[in-house]
């Protein structure tokens, strides 16, 4: 299954990967990968082979509150990916597994619910659990 997703950061792709999602990002010169683990209910952007091939990735976690129900805990960058649109892209993931899964959601996480006013798409806030 596959479908295509705006932002105003750049186009994604969605792929079913078995348990995980990939969402994938180009931004001049750079690759980013959004990579939805559900198994341990996150999802993280690892950076391409970087200066020694070993890098921290960052990473929105999320936990189930309910049968339909999400908290979208937090998010964490590291400094090296800060200012990259890459805490936008997980939260834009995120969202995008709400919808595709008729889900509702709690926003613990201070920046998802910035994101979220600054993307005033409709689906998203009827998403918000007040």
């Amino acid at each position: 299954m596959a479908f295509k997703i705006f932002s105003r950061l750049t186009s994604l792709n969605l792929q079913i990967k078995g348990p995980q999602t990939a969402f994938r990002a180009l931004c001049s010169g750079c690759s980013l990968s959004v990579e939805h683990d559900r198994q341990n209910r996150r999802f993280t952007v690892t950076p391409g082979s970087g200066a020694g091939g070993h890098a921290e990735c960052a990473v929105l976690h999320y936990t189930f509150i309910g049968e339909k129900e999400v908290d979208l805990v937090s998010t964490y960058v590291p400094d090296t990916f800060r200012g990259q649109g890459v805490a936008a892209l997980l939260s834009q993931a995120a969202m995008d597994f709400l919808v595709e899964e008729h889900l509702k959601a709690h926003i613990s996480c201070w920046y998802i619910k910035k994101y979220i006013e600054d993307h005033p798409m409709k689906t998203y806030k009827e998403l918000v659990i007040p």
